[in-house]
């Protein structure tokens, strides 16, 4: 019964001032809305990097040699990976395994009479599935075939930025397996346009063989690219296919740079939710603070009719609950709405941004997601952090002697 009075006072006070209580719930809301949109795009955007990451790059697994490192893409026999064929052929039959795709990765110079840029040489197979996203995202010219010698596909933003189009020969340099200079003359067999900037704007792509014989390295490899039915069989997996000389890297050792981001990503994402929490809870407080000196002679005769202190207490307490789960209730409404837009439409970022991410497959127009658990999560911090921040007004008029409020007009 004393707990139904509370909330019948409590109540009554937050409806007879209708205006203060929409404006400071409007205000948990907006402060919501502002978090839950931050938390939709944040892992919308991470989440979507690594799994366009892995569809179009690293894949689940790669198999290597054990001496190979990502970074340095080294073409010497020592770092590479013999017997290609038997190794794809022999994964690829594993009930897991979706596809195997060996690769060759190297780091060149391409070259036109009127410029030279830097660039990412890849050779694969073209009948490899894996490389399917690639195929897909041909705009002008042809895809290669397997026995093609002298032909390469550009990616569209690096032949814009270099004006190279289908037909054209350009000049591709490398220093081969033995530390020597290898220079050839291409010939541009298609444009491709993943959607990746940071892909398309750095690399060349050319078939295994014709890799293989111009690099020097007779019929060893980067990598294999193993894609899996089931992302959670990475880990058993690995565990069961490292043998020696060998190493498997799985999609989080591959996509490290992206999952350390992230993480440190969070924490400031995290600091920027706790100002905004902060704010809307000094403006909660204000808000309550003012209701008690507008309220101060109610508060005097409450106390003089036998009211306790703990029992003004709770009344002011549960005046700042009920505020901030007016609020929680209208931020989820409103901040539903922007979430459904960020996953649904997005927002569009330019491709010199983006293409400063090189290597990464993040595509011109940012996604969100629907992290229910995560919005969940902060509501109740906000409802937590706003009911604290109720706590001094509510002490202020708990601790008002009855005579001293009775004097006030």
């Amino acid at each position: 019964m004393e707990f139904t009075k509370f909330f019948s006072i409590a109540f009554r006070d937050l409806v007879r001032n209708r205006r203060r209580t929409s404006l400071t719930a409007l205000a948990v809301a907006l402060g919501l809305v502002v978090v839950m949109a931050m938390s939709s795009l944040i892992s919308g955007m991470m989440g979507n990097m690594v799994d366009e990451n892995i569809r179009i790059s690293t894949g689940h697994l790669q198999i290597q040699n054990e001496n190979y490192e990502d970074n340095k893409s080294s073409l010497q026999y020592k770092h590479l990976l013999q017997d290609s064929e038997a190794w794809a052929s022999q994964t690829e039959a594993l009930p897991e395994v979706q596809s195997a795709a060996p690769i060759l990765m190297m780091g060149g110079l391409l070259s036109t009479p009127q410029e030279s840029t830097g660039i990412s040489i890849v050779g694969i197979d073209p009948g490899d599935a894996f490389h399917d996203p690639i195929k897909d995202g041909i705009t002008i010219g042809e895809w290669l075939k397997s026995g093609d010698r002298g032909r390469i596909l550009i990616g569209r933003i690096l032949a814009d930025q270099m004006e190279i189009t289908v037909g054209r020969r350009v000049s591709l340099a490398i220093s081969n397996s033995d530390g020597e200079p290898q220079e050839e003359i291409f010939t541009v067999a298609g444009l491709f346009d993943t959607g990746f900037p940071g892909i398309d704007q750095n690399r060349v792509i050319l078939p295994l063989e014709q890799a293989q014989t111009f690099s020097g390295v007779s019929d060893r490899v980067s990598s294999i690219i193993l894609m899996l039915h089931d992302r959670e069989d990475t880990a058993s997996l690995a565990a069961k296919m490292t043998v020696p000389g060998t190493q498997v890297q799985t999609w989080e050792d591959l996509n490290s740079i992206i999952l350390e981001s992230m993480e440190i990503g969070y924490v400031f994402y995290y600091i920027f939710y706790a100002i905004i929490f902060l704010i809307v809870a000094v403006l909660i407080a204000n808000t309550l603070l003012m209701s008690v000196f507008a309220r101060t002679r109610e508060i005097g005769i409450l106390a003089a009719l036998g009211m306790k202190r703990r029992q003004i207490l709770s009344i002011f307490l549960l005046e700042g609950f009920f505020q901030a789960l007016f609020g929680i209730a209208l931020g989820w409404a409103l901040g539903m709405g922007a979430v459904y837009y960020l996953t649904n439409v997005g927002f569009s970022m330019p491709e010199e941004t983006l293409a400063m991410a090189e290597g990464f497959a993040m595509g011109t127009t940012i996604y969100g997601g629907y992290a229910l658990g995560e919005f969940a999560i902060l509501s109740l911090v906000q409802l937590a952090i706003v009911s604290l921040a109720s706590l001094y007004p509510a002490w202020f008029a708990a601790r008002l002697e009855p005579m001293d409020a009775l004097r006030v007009l």
